[in-house]
C-alpha cells in the first residue's frame, strides 16, 4: 500500500517498499511503478555491484530455505559475466524494443557529450560525466533509454605520453557509480564504440596492445558503473594489410590477449568496406564474440550473397541467452555530392560543374552521384517498416546512425505511428507519444530549431 501510494508521487521512478515481519527470515517488497517497465527484467539485469557484499545477518535466510523474493537473492555480490541474467523471452518479458542513437545530441546543441578541452586545461572524465548527466535528463524528456556515449569520454586517457591523465578512471569512480546508479535507474542501455584507431588484428604488436589499453579503459568505466551485460563495446575486424584470412585469423588473437572485462563485453560489428557479415560469422563461430548487424553495411559489402534474415537469425543468436542484441541501421544518401577539384587545361565533358568558373581560378565545384556507404542525415521510414517485418519474431534494439542523431529517431518514431504503427507498436510507441520532445514539441519543431541554426 505504501508502494502504490507513493507510485503517484514518483510518476517517472520504480518505488520499492520492504517489510520483514510476515515471515521469519525472509524479506517481502513491492515494487509497483508508472513508468512501463518490466519489473523482473528490470531487477534481473540491474543488481547492485560487486562492491555491495555486507548483508545484514537479520535479512540472511535461514539455510536450506529458498531465495526467491529475498532481499539476498537482489544484493548477493556477484561478478558480471555474459549470460548471468536468466532467460527473458519476449514471450514472458515484453519489453519494447529501443531506438538510439549515438554520441551528439543534435536537438540540443548546448549539450556537450564529452570533456572536448586540450590537455593543457586538464580535461577530465568527471567533466564528461556531468555533460552525459545532462544528456540522459534530455533522453528521458524525448522518451529515448538508449545511447552510445562518446568515446572520448575520459580524454588523454590511454595517451602513452601523457601519464597525468592515466589515473583518471580511477578517480572518477564514486561519479561513475552514481551516473551508472541513474542509468540503471532509468532502464537506459548505454555502450561505447571505440575509435577506428583501435584494431585487434594490427600486424604491429605495439598497436594491438595499444588498442587492448584503449579498450580495457571503456570496459572499466562500465564495469565502475555496474552496468550490466547489455553494455557493451562495439568494434571492426579492422584492416586487411593484403592477406583477409590471416588478418581474420590475427583478429581472434588479439581477442584472446585481451583481458576478461573486455572480452565479457566486446562485440563484432561487419563494415561496409573489408569485412562482410560472413568474415565476422567465421571469427564468431572460432571465438564466440557475440555480433552486430549493420544493415546498411550488409547491402554495401554481401560477396557471399548471404539471405538478410538467416543472416540476422545467426548474429541474434551469437548473444548470451538472457542479453537482448544490438543492431545498427541506417539508409544510404542519395543526393548528389558538392566535390572541389583543380581545373584541368581540358575540362572533363559530362561533369556538371557549378556555377561560372572564373578565367583565374583554378578550382571548380563539380557534382558526383551518392556512395552508398554514407549515412543519410534521415532514416527512410519504408526501408526501416520493411525490415522490421522480414525479421519479424527476432527481438533486437536499434542504434539509429543517421547524420541527425537525435532528431532522426523522433522523426523516424514520428513516421512509424504513420506509416507502419505494426513496427512502432514493437518499439512501444503509441499515438499520444508520437514526435514528444522538449515537453509537447513536435519533431517538426525540432527540425525547424535545427534548420535555423
Amino acid at each position: 500500500m505504501i508502494a502504490q501510494a507513493r507510485r503517484r508521487r514518483f510518476k517517472n521512478k520504480i518505488v520499492l517498499a520492504v517489510n520483514t515481519g510476515d515471515r521469519p527470515g525472509w524479506i517481502h517488497f513491492a515494487a509497483p511503478t508508472a513508468t512501463g517497465a518490466d519489473l523482473i527484467a528490470y531487477l534481473a539485469g540491474h543488481r547492485p555491484p560487486a562492491r555491495a557484499r555486507n548483508i545484514p545477518a537479520a535479512v540472511r535466510r535461514p539455510p536450506g530455505r529458498a531465495a526467491a523474493g529475498s532481499l539476498e537473492r537482489l544484493c548477493r555480490p556477484h561478478r558480471l559475466s555474459r549470460g548471468d541474467l536468466a532467460p527473458m523471452t519476449a514471450a514472458t518479458h515484453p519489453r519494447p524494443l529501443r531506438l538510439g542513437f549515438p554520441v551528439k545530441v543534435m536537438g540540443r546543441p548546448d549539450l556537450k557529450s564529452n570533456d572536448t578541452r586540450r590537455w593543457q586545461q586538464s580535461p577530465h572524465l568527471k567533466t564528461s560525466l556531468e555533460h552525459v548527466d545532462a544528456i540522459l535528463d534530455y533522453l528521458v524528456r524525448i522518451g529515448v533509454d538508449m545511447y552510445r556515449m562518446s568515446s572520448d569520454l575520459a580524454p588523454y586517457a590511454t595517451h602513452p605520453d601523457m601519464p597525468q591523465f592515466h589515473g583518471m578512471v580511477a578517480e572518477s569512480d564514486a561519479d561513475l557509480a552514481a551516473l551508472g546508479a541513474k542509468a540503471r535507474g532509468l532502464d537506459m542501455r548505454l555502450s561505447f564504440h571505440p575509435s577506428q584507431f583501435v584494431l585487434l588484428n594490427s600486424p604491429d604488436p605495439a598497436l594491438t596492445a595499444k588498442s587492448i589499453w584503449d579498450l580495457a579503459s571503456q570496459a572499466e568505466m562500465l564495469d565502475r558503473m555496474g552496468m550490466g551485460p547489455e553494455a557493451v563495446l562495439v568494434t571492426h575486424v579492422g584492416g586487411v594489410y593484403d592477406d583477409r584470412e590471416a588478418s581474420r585469423a590475427r583478429w581472434i588473437d588479439g581477442y584472446n590477449q585481451c583481458p576478461e572485462p573486455v572480452r565479457r563485453r566486446l562485440v563484432l560489428e561487419n563494415d561496409d568496406i573489408r569485412f562482410s557479415a560472413a568474415d565476422v560469422l567465421w571469427i564468431h563461430d572460432r571465438c564466440g564474440v557475440p555480433l552486430i548487424f549493420d544493415y546498411q553495411h550488409f547491402w554495401c559489402l554481401n560477396p557471399e550473397g548471404l539471405a538478410l534474415r538467416p543472416t540476422v537469425e545467426r548474429f541474434v543468436e551469437s548473444w548470451p541467452q538472457g542479453v537482448r542484441p544490438k543492431i545498427h541501421f541506417s539508409s544510404p544518401r542519395t543526393e548528389m555530392r558538392e566535390i572541389k577539384r583543380k581545373v584541368a587545361d581540358k575540362d572533363g565533358a559530362g561533369t556538371p560543374a557549378r556555377g561560372v568558373v572564373k578565367a583565374a581560378s583554378r578550382v571548380k565545384t563539380v557534382l558526383l552521384p551518392p556512395v552508398w556507404t554514407g549515412h543519410a542525415d534521415f532514416v527512410n521510414p519504408f526501408e526501416f517498416a520493411t525490415f522490421m517485418r522480414d525479421v519479424a519474431g527476432l527481438d533486437f534494439d536499434v542504434m539509429l546512425e543517421a547524420k541527425t542523431k537525435d532528431l532522426a529517431l523522433l522523426r523516424l518514431r514520428s513516421d512509424l505511428l504513420r506509416y507502419a504503427p505494426d513496427v512502432a507498436a514493437r518499439f512501444g510507441a503509441r499515438p499520444g507519444d508520437a514526435g514528444a520532445a522538449e515537453g509537447d514539441a513536435a519533431p517538426d519543431d525540432d527540425l525547424k530549431a535545427f534548420g535555423k541554426q
